[in-house]
Order: structure tokens, then C-alpha cells, then sequence
């Protein structure tokens, strides 16, 4: 079968690539000249790259990885030590590690905590793992019901000491969903805590060993063409065009720079593209049903990546670290953690600034000098000296719509792949999967939407097909 898939990001591509690999035909339409989405990547006038997010690729992705190992990429991400690294605003310049050791789940993790004397005490310690029991002891169910509450609710409901809010939820919430525990749907992150315990090797970070467009994106985007599929660049869609009967009839594509627009049909159509783009082209006929109705309750949250190169090395630290700052959520010296951006004399930083509601309409130069400002409590030994440290250039990315916000009764509104109408199908992140907004939950997206197209008219496909298997989850 022929499948039209509007939009390039990995929610589409991760479909096209399981369709081809069962026998389908796909199109992918992407409406900018970069595929990626949101793992989008460009190189600037100096030949170095910048990218629209910090990804870091985790353990607890098994979707992801089992991509990596089918299109013979594995080697391309960097792991790094099991270990996670927390700044520690009281004492700048000083880290506080957990380091999980090479030991079964989840004692690994628990021997971890146990480990740090940085930021608990042995108290806050013990109230923290009586108040998790609930959510690792009762399961998944139990931890959806909580979409209830926001985090901070959550967390209070359970008797956690607020220093462990304050110490660890912060940065935990803002690197997961760039929003607040306050704010943030009790859900995410004991999700996410969920698999870090139940996975030796869940809560391991890696890095790609370059660009996402090039070193992800392509690989892929060769899979689907070599086996007969189509990726396209710059074709905006403008309009789900209908049948009486309220299917889809066809595409109709947006003609640029003076040229028509183009119509284009398939057996099928997928939107894998962002739920408040979605929501922009979606046919009047369908946005009385009760099914699209719940994408009014997402949207996407507003996101800022910057990225600082400077004149000396500030960290020799090759990995993630969790800033703890009011202002910034995560950040890496991309030159120690990245082969292809490696500079064993020079930094650069990359840096997600979050929550971004207030800062998304501020000029470059602003967030630029508040970013500045913060590196020099992380980087005191080289912001306060007499010589300090020289930003040479800086870039900042900013998506005034990311991920859904993941805010409590989110999980209610997020719509399966399969839809009411018979040959629309829907694929991204936001969609309904057991993980967050994130690379992970739109490769998953994008492989469910694969399947239930695999399941229309299924004596077209190939007999010899593979089947479409889902990764342990």
C-alpha cells in the first residue's frame, strides 16, 4: 500500500522505515529542508553544528535502540558512566554524583542513593524510598491514575521531605518535560523512575557521536528509499482534503516559490507531524468528533536550546549534568561528550533553558546574558578570575511549541494511532504510548502507527514480510 506521511520528524520517519520493512510503500513529506523534527540539526557559516535540543539517549529506550540495532548504528552512541550528576548551587563549581553500580535492578539504584551524602540525609533518604514504594510496588496502572496530580501534589501526598523536591524533582521535572514539579503531571517522571529501577541499565546515558540529521535522520531516510520508499523536503501540507463520507481523498501540497500546489493520494495518510500543527489542518468534519475533540487539551511546550563556544576548556567532564539552576535545566560540554564535536582545547556548551514560557518572546541577547549570569556560579573558577573565560559565538534555538505539556489530565487527551476515520492515522509523541514526549516515545509512536496500518487490507502486504515486533516495555 501506498502511505502518505506528513511530516520528517523521527515519529515519521521511524513509521515510514517499519512500513517499508513490511512491504508498504511510504512517502514522507517534510515541510522545512531538514528532517529530524525536533532532533533537527544545521551547520552554521563555521561548519559546526547546533542543534534544536540536548538528546540524550537512555537505557530505559528500548524502541530506540532496537532501531539503532537494526539499521547497524549501534556504535554510533557514545555511553557514557552509569552515573548521574547534579550541580550543587550551595557550593558553585562542586558536583554530586550518584553512581550506579554494575549490579541487578533496582538495588543498583537504591545502593546509588544510599551512596550520596551530597544533597540527603540519611532521613530525607528514608522518607524518599517509603514514599516511592506506592508507585514501583502497585505498577503501571497506579502510576497513570496519578495523572491526577501534579508532581509536587504527589510528592506531599506521599510525606517526601520538600528538600527532596527541591534537591532532585526540580531538575528531574525540567530535564524530562521542561516544566516544574508543580506543574508537571505526577505520571512523567514515575514513569520514567519506573523503568530506571526495573532496567539494569535504564538511568545509562548516552550521546549520539554527531549530528541527529546526520548521524539518525540519514540512516534511516537510506533504509526507506533503498527499499523502495520516498522522502521529500520542503512540501508543506496544506490541507486533508475529504471524501463525502469524511475519509481522506488526498493531500493537497503547498507550491513554493511561485509554483502550484500539488495534489497527492495514497491508500493511506498519516500526520506525524506536531499536535498543534495538527490541530491547525484539521478538517472541520473532524473536529466535532469526540476523538479529536481531546487534542485540545495539548499542547506544546516552549523550549530553548543555546549553545556557547568559548576560547579555554571550563569541565573536563564528559557527560550530562542536571545545572540545579532556577533558569537552566540540563547541560554538556558537547566537546568532551560528542566525537564529532570534540575540541581538546575549547568548550562548548550546550544548554536547554527551562521552564521557557517567560523567555520565548526575549530577545537572543537577553537570554544570552541570564545564561551567562548562571554559568558563572556553575563555572566560578573561570568566570571570576581576573582572566576570564571568552564566549567566541553562540547560537540559540528556540521551539515556541515542543513536546505536549505534560500537565495533570494530559493522559486523557493523548488519542491512539488508529482513528475514526478508516484511512487516517496518527503518529508522535503525544500520541498514546507509555513514554513522555520524548525521542523514545516517538520512535514507539510511530512503530504502533506502522502497525495498525499493517493491519488494513493486510493480503496487499507482503507475505514475507517481518512482522512488526515492539521492543520489551
Amino acid at each position: 500500500m501506498r502511505v502518505a506521511i506528513a511530516g520528517g520528524g523521527l515519529a515519521g520517519l521511524a513509521c515510514a522505515k517499519y512500513l517499508v520493512d513490511a512491504g508498504h510503500t511510504p512517502i514522507v513529506l517534510e515541510s522545512r529542508d531538514v528532517l529530524g523534527g525536533l532532533v533537527a540539526a544545521w551547520k552554521d557559516e563555521d561548519g559546526d553544528w547546533y542543534e534544536t535540543g540536548l538528546h540524550a539517549f537512555f537505557g530505559a529506550y528500548p524502541n530506540m535502540l532496537q532501531l539503532f540495532k537494526e539499521l547497524g548504528i549501534e556504535d554510533r552512541l557514545q555511553w557514557k558512566q552509569h552515573t548521574l550528576i547534579f550541580n550543587q548551587p550551595e557550593k558553585p563549581g562542586t558536583l554530586s554524583r550518584f553512581d550506579v553500580p554494575d549490579i541487578p535492578s533496582p538495588i543498583n539504584v537504591i545502593v546509588s542513593i544510599l551512596r550520596n551524602n551530597d544533597m540527603l540525609t540519611w532521613n530525607q533518604k528514608i522518607r524518599f524510598a517509603i514514599g516511592l514504594l506506592p508507585a514501583i510496588v502497585r505498577g503501571q496502572k497506579y502510576v497513570e491514575d496519578m495523572d491526577r496530580y501534579s508532581l509536587l501534589e504527589w510528592l506531599r501526598l506521599q510525606g517526601v521531605d520538600e528538600k527532596v523536591n527541591t534537591d532532585i524533582f526540580i531538575a528531574a521535572s525540567k530535564a524530562l518535560t521542561f516544566i516544574n514539579p508543580d506543574e508537571v503531571s505526577a505520571t512523567i517522571p514515575l514513569t520514567a523512575l519506573n523503568r530506571f529501577l526495573q532496567e539494569r541499565y535504564g538511568s545509562k546515558i548516552a550521546f549520539l557521536d554527531g549530528s541527529p540529521t546526520e548521524r539518525l535522520c540519514q540512516p534511516i531516510v537510506d533504509h526507506i528509499i533503498e527499499r523502495g520508499g520516498q522522502v521529500k523536503l520542503n512540501v508543506p501540507l496544506k490541507q486533508i482534503v475529504l471524501n463525502p463520507d469524511g475519509t481522506v481523498k488526498h493531500f493537497l501540497l503547498r507550491g513554493l516559490n511561485g509554483a502550484p500546489d500539488e495534489i497527492l493520494t495514497a491508500d493511506l495518510y498519516v500526520s506525524a507531524m506536531p499536535v498543534d500543527v495538527m490541530k491547525v489542518l484539521m478538517p472541520q468534519p473532524w473536529a466535532e468528533m469526540e476523538f479529536f475533540k481531546k487534542l485540545d487539551g495539548l499542547e506544546g511546550v516552549p523550549v530553548i536550546n543555546l549553545h556557547l563556544w568559548f576560547d579555554r576548556k571550563l569541565t573536563d567532564v564528559d557527560h550530562l549534568l542536571f545545572s540545579r539552576s532556577d533558569l537552566l535545566s540540563v547541560y554538556a560540554d558537547m566537546s568532551n561528550t560528542c566525537r564529532e564535536y570534540a575540541n581538546p582545547d575549547k568548550s562548548m556548551l550546550e544548554l536547554v533553558l527551562a521552564p521557557a514560557k517567560d523567555w520565548i518572546d526575549r530577545s537572543e541577547e537577553d537570554i544570552i546574558a541570564a545564561t551567562m549570569k548562571e554559568l558563572e556560579k556553575l563555572f566560578p573558577q573561570h568566570f571570576a578570575a581576573e582572566n576570564p573565560a571568552k564566549l567566541l559565538k553562540s547560537k540559540v534555538v528556540k521551539t515556541p511549541r515542543s513536546v505536549y505539556t505534560a500537565s495533570p489530565g494530559r493522559q486523557a487527551c493523548r488519542p491512539t494511532q488508529a482513528t475514526p476515520i478508516a484511512n487516517f492515522f496518527l503518529a508522535g509523541s503525544y500520541t498514546l504510548q507509555r513514554y513522555l514526549g520524548s525521542m523514545e516515545g516517538a520512535v514507539l509512536s510511530g512503530k504502533l502507527a506502522a502497525q495498525e496500518i499493517s493491519k488494513v487490507q493486510p493480503a496487499i502486504a507482503d507475505a514475507s514480510a517481518p512482522d512488526l515486533q515492539l521492543a520489551a516495555s
